[in-house]
C-alpha cells in the first residue's frame, strides 16, 4: 500500500519517553519552589527569612562577579541547562531505524546492530568475500570487505547490489545509501 492511502502513516523516528528523568526534575523543581515560596510568605508575614537565604544574600553581596568560583559554577549551571535542552529536543532512541508503515496504526523499528548483522550475513554469501564488517547509520550503510579471490571491482559491484537488495527486503522507511570498500586479504 502506498503512503497516499495513509496520510498519517509516515514513518517518523522513535522518541524515548524519558519519564523517569522528567519526573525527577519536576519533583526537585516542585520541592525547591515550595521551599522558596514558604520562605517568601514567611518574610511577608513579618518573620525573618531563613538562615540559608540570609547567608546567600550576604555572600552574593560580597563576592565579585569575576571570582573564579562564580564563573565556574555559572558555566556548570549553563552546561547542565544546555544538556537538558538537548535531551528535551532530540530523539533518544537513535539506535532504532523506523520501518515502512503499511497502515497508520502499526509502528515498527529495527535495531541498527541487528540490521548490521543481517547485512553482514548477506555480504558473507557473496563469492570472494572472506570477511566483512558493516555499520548501519540513519543515512549510510558502510561495508568493509576483505576479498581473497576474484577481481575487487567485481566483488564491490556484487556486494553493493546484494546489500541494496537486502536493504529493500528489510523494509526500512528510509533506505540508507550503501558505501562499499573492498580490499585484498593480507598474505
Amino acid at each position: 500500500m502506498s503512503e497516499e492511502h495513509f496520510p498519517d502513516g509516515r514513518a517518523r523516528r522513535f522518541w524515548s519517553a524519558r519519564r523517569v528523568p522528567a519526573g525527577i526534575v519536576a519533583l526537585v523543581v516542585l520541592v525547591a519552589s515550595g521551599f522558596l515560596l514558604y520562605d517568601v510568605v514567611s518574610v511577608r508575614a513579618g518573620r525573618p527569612g531563613m538562615y540559608w537565604r540570609r547567608w546567600l544574600a550576604h555572600k552574593l553581596s560580597t563576592v565579585h562577579l569575576d571570582n573564579t568560583w562564580v564563573l565556574a559554577s555559572s558555566a556548570a549551571i549553563a552546561a547542565i541547562g544546555l544538556w537538558l535542552l538537548v535531551m528535551a529536543l532530540t530523539p533518544g532512541l537513535r539506535h532504532l531505524l523506523p520501518m515502512r508503515r503499511p497502515c497508520a496504526d502499526i509502528r515498527a523499528g529495527l535495531d541498527r546492530s541487528a540490521a548490521g548483522l543481517i547485512l553482514r550475513d548477506r555480504a558473507m554469501e557473496v563469492p570472494g568475500v572472506q570477511s566483512a564488517k558493516l555499520s548501519v547509520g540513519r543515512r549510510r550503510a558502510k561495508a568493509r570487505a576483505v576479498s581473497h579471490f576474484r577481481d575487487l571491482d567485481d566483488v564491490r559491484n556484487e556486494l553493493r547490489t546484494t546489500l541494496d537488495q537486502e536493504l529493500h527486503h528489510l523494509g526500512l522507511a528510509r533506505r540508507p545509501a550503501v558505501s562499499v570498500r573492498a580490499r585484498r586479504a593480507k598474505k
